[in-house]
């Protein structure tokens, strides 16, 4: 069951809110339909009931607020929009990315894919599927994790009725089987053919509560469409006949030409038109939407018959939302309990006989009924959640598409030719030859794609943000820190190898002889480079994390080697009154048991540190994780 308490929207400078006071239930095992106009506030009413928007009420899913539930998507699947994600990556690799997002097993992929009828479509690109596919993929999306409730903001706008046929299936077994469906519209016809309980919404306040059969009787009412150049005449004739035959018949006037005849039919309306030579441009049998007050258009004077039209003893009454009922509830709500917050501010049970005698007691309820709205609780965004299995997740996001394997292969066949050059010249050392590293470049080719492999392991979650649809942001969380900057070192570290093996190879097959051979500093070499290739990655992971986009991952990965390596070097020019010579053994000291062959590699650690570019990535990593972390708790912070 889903319960909607007083959704009201944060209202902009001289413009009312986009949702005011919206009070409804949606019961489940059965599909509820949110039905307004275009820009009446049904969108904003999903998104704050799914905490996206800020603003004031609360709603409950089977008796918790969305923030106090511990796995949201197993509770409530949403569709808003388009489905977010790579254009690139396949439906299949989507899904299985979000399975290790949403924590479910990853077979539970393949069984969407068959259930949604996308099993031929599984290797297609996001980027080529068509519409009726593209919701096809959003509903398995909000299925994924198998939730109570499905949260859908209209879902056959622009599919075929094919599509929408199998669309509205689908909801139907998922509350045949006790799931709880809610979905937008602004088609009544639709409502009333589909939804067991219709919601109806009128500039962002409540309008109607009905079950399906009573919306379709006492809303969609049967009638004649005329069109003619004469409608005040033949109102009129309709009108005189109607009263004669003591008929229920009422005549409304449409924009232009046009007639709408209730409790008639086409042969009574065509007949009269004949005897009276009026000239008829259009007649037909519709079913007439009488709008959320139930009125179409202007009721021509004259023109209805002597017995007025009766729909029947279950019709509403007229809804006016800013007044409250006898309970202190909308009128046109149900009458079902709502929540700890319907008690407040209850009317007198009896009815006002009198409006001009009632005004002050109105005025009260009025009153009372602001004073409840100012109760409700805060909506306030919370941050969105990260991935329940990271690594998993992290390992689909960077291998599910095909960039990874382009960047690697581009870089190989660039480090390869730029090795070669560089030792046919002889100009630079053999250790700058296999990393393929001339002078002129502020840093090899295989650490600058590292750090544009970690600038997109942030950039692409901003892009494309499939973790955080319609919160703004990716989510700041440690687990998914960690992930990202594991998968990215461990890229950048098997990619400075593969140049690095890739170079030598090719330097002992075009020259021969032993210029393909290790030189005898060979591990510390690779120290070096596999430190330089992991700094540059995790300098452009940090870099887009912060500033939230590829660029400027990319700019920060740059900033070492033309602008902080400038100041490193300055900085160690500089005269030291200290040394610190016999470092290991201090460090022997305080460390119990400290290995002799242990100085070996902390004398080499410290002599790479010491290199320009080995403190200028340090204190630049060191920066940009201090300012991922202070962002991150600025924003807990806000929220």
């Amino acid at each position: 069951m889903l319960q909607a308490i007083g959704l009201t929207s944060n209202p902009r400078k001289d413009v009312p809110p986009a949702v005011d006071d919206l009070t409804f239930e949606a019961e489940a095992g059965q599909i509820t339909a949110l039905l307004g106009a275009p820009g009446a506030g049904k969108t904003t009413a999903l998104r704050l009931m799914l905490e996206l928007d800020r603003g004031r009420g609360i709603t409950y899913f089977r008796g918790l607020p969305l923030h106090r539930i511990a796995r949201p998507a197993a509770e409530v699947g949403a569709l808003l929009g388009d489905v977010p994600g790579n254009p690139v990556r396949t439906v299949r690799g989507q899904l299985r990315m979000l399975c290790a997002a949403t924590g479910v097993p990853v077979s539970r992929a393949d069984e969407l894919l068959e259930g949604m009828d996308l099993e031929s479509l599984a290797d297609q690109r996001l980027g080529t599927l068509s519409h009726g596919m593209d919701r096809r993929l959003g509903l398995a999306v909000a299925l994924l994790a198998d939730p109570q409730t499905l949260v859908l903001d209209d879902p056959a706008e622009g599919l075929s009725p094919r599509d929408s046929s199998w669309l509205f299936g689908l909801l139907r077994d998922h509350a045949a089987q006790g799931g709880t469906v809610l979905y937008t519209t602004s088609d009544p016809k639709a409502a009333a053919r589909t939804a067991d309980h219709v919601v109806t919404i009128d500039a962002g306040r409540l309008a109607a509560d009905q079950s399906g059969a009573e919306f379709a009787r006492t809303r969609l009412r049967p009638r004649v469409a005329v069109r003619t150049p004469h409608t005040a005449r033949l109102a009129g004739l309709l009108g005189r006949e109607a009263r004669e035959g003591h008929r229920s018949v009422e005549v409304v006037a449409e924009s232009g030409s046009r007639l709408s005849v209730y409790g008639s039919s086409c042969a009574e309306v065509g007949e009269t038109a004949f005897r009276h030579g009026v000239l008829i441009h259009q007649l037909a049998d519709e079913t007439g939407d009488m709008g959320p007050s139930g009125e179409t258009g202007a009721l021509v004077p004259g023109a209805v018959g002597s017995e007025p039209f009766d729909p029947g003893p279950s019709a509403p009454q007229p809804v006016h939302p800013e007044v409250p009922g006898p309970d202190g509830s909308p009128r046109g709500a149900s009458d079902q309990d709502h929540g700890p917050f319907d008690s407040v501010g209850s009317a007198a049970d009896a009815p006002v006989p009198a409006a001009r005698s009632a005004l002050p007691e109105l005025q009260s309820l009025i009153a009372a009924r602001s004073e409840l709205s100012e109760r409700q609780p805060m909506i306030t965004p919370l941050p969105a959640r990260g991935p329940i299995r990271p690594l998993r997740y992290e390992l689909r996001r960077v291998f599910g598409v095909r960039t990874t394997l382009l960047v690697v292969s581009a870089i190989v066949a660039v480090s390869i030719v730029l090795s070669v050059v560089l030792a046919r010249t002889g100009q630079a050392p053999l250790s700058h030859s296999l990393m393929a590293w001339p002078a002129l470049l502020p840093l090899p080719p295989a650490a600058f794609a590292a750090g544009l492999l970690g600038a997109l392991a942030f950039g692409d979650e901003f892009r494309y943000p499939t973790l955080a649809v319609g919160r703004g942001g990716v989510p700041r969380r440690f687990g998914l820190l960690v992930a990202k900057l594991a998968v990215s070192g461990a890229t950048a570290l098997l990619l400075a190898l593969i140049t690095a093996a890739a170079d030598a190879g090719a330097l002992r097959l075009v020259y021969g002889g032993d210029l393909g051979d290790l030189p005898q500093n060979w591990l510390s070499l690779v120290v070096g480079w596999s430190g330089l290739a992991i700094g540059c990655a995790w300098a452009g992971l940090l870099g887009a994390g912060v500033f939230r986009s590829t660029t400027a991952g990319l700019a920060a990965v740059l900033s070492v080697p033309v602008a902080v390596v400038p100041l490193v070097q300055a900085a160690l020019a500089a005269p030291a009154a200290r040394s610190v010579a016999g470092l290991p053994g201090r460090l022997r000291e305080l460390a119990w048991g400290w290995p002799h062959e242990a100085d070996r590699w902390l004398i080499a650690g410290l002599r790479l540190l010491s290199q320009p570019v080995g403190v200028a990535l340090s204190v630049s990593l060191g920066a940009l994780l201090c300012a991922y972390l202070l962002t991150g708790l600025r924003g807990r912070a806000r929220w």
